[in-house]
């Protein structure tokens, strides 16, 4: 049994951090799901979707407006080998209008995360962890959901101490 998977969605590119839109390499999220494999030793697993979303900041906000109106689930690339090879899933994403992209709800949709312990985290610039533990328990009633962490995107590079608190909190370091 493996300590934990880290299955995350990060966006490159155009991001609105400190109030200005600014071209990330490495997307915020991704930033943070680094510092949980390096603390905990999980795998990574970035769940992608198939059609990336536009480069400009505006224009990928409206289509992921636009899904979270539909209840759309975007097709994501590749899958978790075998899911039940690990106890506790930290899940990672940014908060895209009060909750997390729909991709995570069609990786969540995907698996069996029955008896699996999740450890949300989301980046965010001012919206926090909106109602995503909401969602997360109505996706996987049978899961246990612990006490999520909501880290500013603009903050994300000097997060160690606050990740390794979170670990402490849930236990699970």
């Amino acid at each position: 049994m493996s300590r934990g998977l880290t299955a995350y969605f990060s966006r490159t590119g155009k991001n609105y951090v400190n109030g200005k839109i600014m071209n990330l390499s490495v997307g915020n999220t991704s930033v943070i799901a680094g510092k949980i494999k390096d603390i905990t030793g999980a795998d990574l697993f970035e769940i992608q979707t198939v059609k990336k979303y536009p480069d400009d900041y505006t224009e990928a906000t409206e289509v992921s407006r636009e899904e979270q109106r539909n209840n759309a689930r975007p097709e994501i690339k590749g899958t978790v080998k075998d899911v039940t090879d690990y106890e506790i899933i930290y899940l990672g994403y940014p908060n895209w209008w009060g909750t997390m992209p729909m991709a995570l709800f069609t990786f969540l949709e995907s698996c069996d995360l029955s008896g699996k312990t999740i450890a949300p985290f989301c980046t965010h610039e001012g919206s926090g962890l909106g109602r995503s533990i909401n969602d997360i328990r109505r996706l996987c009633p049978d899961s246990i959901v612990l006490k999520g962490l909501a880290i500013r995107g603009s903050l994300v590079s000097g997060a160690d101490r606050e990740v390794e608190d979170w670990l402490k909190i849930n236990k699970l370091i």
